[in-house]
C-alpha cells in the first residue's frame, strides 16, 4: 500500500509567526501519520482499492465494503486533507493572473472573497475544513466536517467540487498558539497560502 507521510516542504518554522513551530510539528508527524497508519490498517484486506491514490480512492467511498467505508472516509480524508492543506502554506507569494480573475469574477472581488471564506470557516460547527473549490466551471466557498473532502461528493458531504485549496479548522490545527480565537486563526491564513500552487491546481482543474 503506498500511503505515506510526505514530507514537509519547508522547517516546521517556516510559517512563523502565522503557523508555530510546535503546532505544525505535532499536526504532521502526530495527527497526520495516524490518518496515514490507520488507512494503511484499512486497506490491508482490500487489495482491489490499496493501489489507488488516496485522491482516487476518497471518490470510490460508496464502493469500499462497509465496515470499512467509515474508517476510510475519516483516515484517507485526513491523508488527502494534509496532503493538500502542506502543500498550500507558504510565504511570500502573491494572488494574481487567471485564478485572481476567476475570484473576482465569482465573488465580485478578492475582499468579498476573504470575507466569504471567513465567514463559512469561522461559522462552521466543531471540526472541519473550510475550501476554495471549482465547480462547474465557477470557484465557491464550502465546508465539511471532520475530515470529510468535496472530492467524495455531494451525497456523502453535502459539498462537493475540485479543491483548490482548504483550511483545517480542527482545534488541534491552531489551539496552542490562537486558543479558541478561530477567526484570528482564520484571518492569519491569507499570509501564509501559497497562491502559487493554488493557481496551478486551478489552471490544472
Amino acid at each position: 500500500m503506498g500511503f505515506m507521510l510526505p514530507s514537509l516542504p519547508y522547517n516546521y518554522d517556516a510559517l512563523e509567526p502565522y503557523f508555530d513551530k510546535e503546532t505544525m510539528k505535532i499536526h504532521h508527524t502526530r495527527h497526520h501519520q495516524a490518518y496515514v497508519n490507520n488507512a494503511a490498517c484499512a486497506l490491508e484486506s482490500l487489495l482491489d482499492f490499496a493501489h489507488f491514490p488516496v485522491d482516487v480512492l476518497i471518490q470510490k467511498l460508496d464502493q469500499l465494503p462497509e465496515d470499512k467505508r467509515t474508517v476510510l472516509r475519516n483516515n484517507a480524508g485526513g491523508h488527502a486533507n494534509h496532503s493538500l492543506f502542506w502543500k498550500g502554506l507558504k510565504q511570500g507569494t502573491t494572488l494574481e493572473g487567471e485564478l485572481k480573475s476567476a475570484i473576482a469574477y465569482d465573488f465580485g472581488s478578492v475582499e468579498a472573497f476573504k470575507e466569504t471564506f471567513e465567514k463559512a470557516a469561522a461559522s462552521r460547527f466543531g471540526s472541519g475544513w473550510a475550501w476554495l473549490v471549482k465547480k462547474d466551471e465557477h470557484l465557491a466557498v464550502v465546508t465539511t466536517a471532520n475530515q470529510d473532502n468535496p472530492l467524495m461528493g455531494e451525497v456523502i458531504t453535502g459539498a462537493s467540487g475540485y479543491p483548490i485549496f482548504g483550511l483545517d479548522i480542527w482545534e488541534h490545527a491552531y489551539y496552542l498558539k490562537y486558543q479558541n480565537r478561530r477567526l484570528d486563526y482564520i484571518k492569519s491564513f491569507w499570509n501564509i497560502v501559497n497562491w502559487d500552487e493554488a493557481s496551478s491546481r486551478f489552471c490544472n482543474s
